[in-house]
Order: C-alpha cells, then sequence, then structure tokens
C-alpha cells in the first residue's frame, strides 16, 4: 500500500533510506552509494523535515506493514521533483521501486505537473539507465554536487548531478 509518510514513520524511514544506499546493508542491492560516498544519506531529523516542509509528499509503501520503500516528490518550478527513491535492499527488483515511480506519476497528474525531474550521480550508469527505460530523459543539463554537511556523504570522487525528466501524460 502506498501512503504520504507521516512523523511517526521517520524512524523507519530513516533506517530503510540509509540502508538502501550507504554501508554494507546497501551492498545487497543496486543502488547503493557506499563506493561512491561515505557518511549517511539522511538522518530522523532530515526525514521529518521533509514530511513536514510545504509542497513536499513523502511516499511510503508498505507490504503486511512493512516498511519496503519510498520517494520523496515536491512541487518546484511547476514541475515535480523526485528524489529519495529508495527500496530495501533484500527487496530490489521485485516491482517496488516501479509502483511508486507510477504514484510519482499520479501526484504529478492530480498537481497539474507537466513533468517529473530528478538529479543522479552522473557515474551511476546502471540507475540512470533503469530510469531512461522508465521513460526519463538525460537534459544535458549537470549540477554540481554539493555537500552543504559532512554528515550527508564524505564524496570518495569528484562528483556532479545529471538532470532527467519525464513528460507526465499517460504511463
Amino acid at each position: 500500500m502506498i501512503a504520504p509518510a507521516t512523523l511517526q514513520d521517520a524512524p523507519e524511514l530513516n533506517q530503510l533510506v540509509n540502508a538502501a544506499y550507504r554501508g554494507d546493508s546497501s551492498r545487497k542491492g543496486w543502488t547503493t552509494e557506499a563506493d561512491l560516498l561515505d557518511g549517511t544519506r539522511i538522518d530522523e531529523a532530515g526525514i521529518r523535515d521533509l514530511i513536514e516542509k510545504p509542497g513536499t509528499v513523502v511516499l511510503t509503501y508498505r507490504q503486511g506493514g512493512e516498511l519496503l520503500g519510498c520517494v520523496e516528490l515536491r512541487l518546484q518550478d511547476g514541475k515535480l521533483y523526485l528524489g529519495m527513491l529508495s527500496v530495501k535492499p533484500d527487496t530490489q527488483g521485485k516491482g517496488i521501486g516501479k509502483k511508486l515511480m507510477h504514484a510519482a506519476e499520479d501526484y504529478a497528474l492530480q498537481h497539474h505537473a507537466p513533468a517529473i525531474f530528478m538529479t543522479v550521480i552522473s557515474v551511476r550508469k546502471e540507475l540512470i539507465d533503469w530510469y531512461v527505460r522508465h521513460g526519463y530523459q538525460l537534459t544535458g543539463a549537470r549540477k554540481p554536487f554539493l555537500m552543504p554537511d559532512a554528515r550527508w556523504g564524505i564524496p570518495k570522487q569528484t562528483l556532479e548531478f545529471v538532470v532527467l525528466e519525464k513528460k507526465i501524460g499517460a504511463h
């Protein structure tokens, strides 16, 4: 079931997101950033800030009560920003990410956003290819990879983001 996150979900979301992206647990899935960054991806306070931020929703995916995935959606500049798409590492490859992406598209339609955009670390070729297979296109835009706080990642190499976008209409 997909539903908006509540503040009570923050501890579980924190564990899920960090397990999906950082540390040894993330190596069970294919979305790991452990070889690119040290540190954590987010903390409970950051999750709570996202949940309470106007124009932002964090959708959760639960099965049998267990939190298996989430995605951050933020209305920005007339479009929908998609971030923090996370799936529990040992359940990746089972369609949960696709379900969350479809929910994001439905949310974009409901909020009259003509497109969804995201940033992905440029060296994450396998992840970029996955988004392209799901209708996203590289825009050619690049953004610097800036970490305002070392808690959220210490790059092990020079990194930058690429911007992907998908026009919204029918799935």
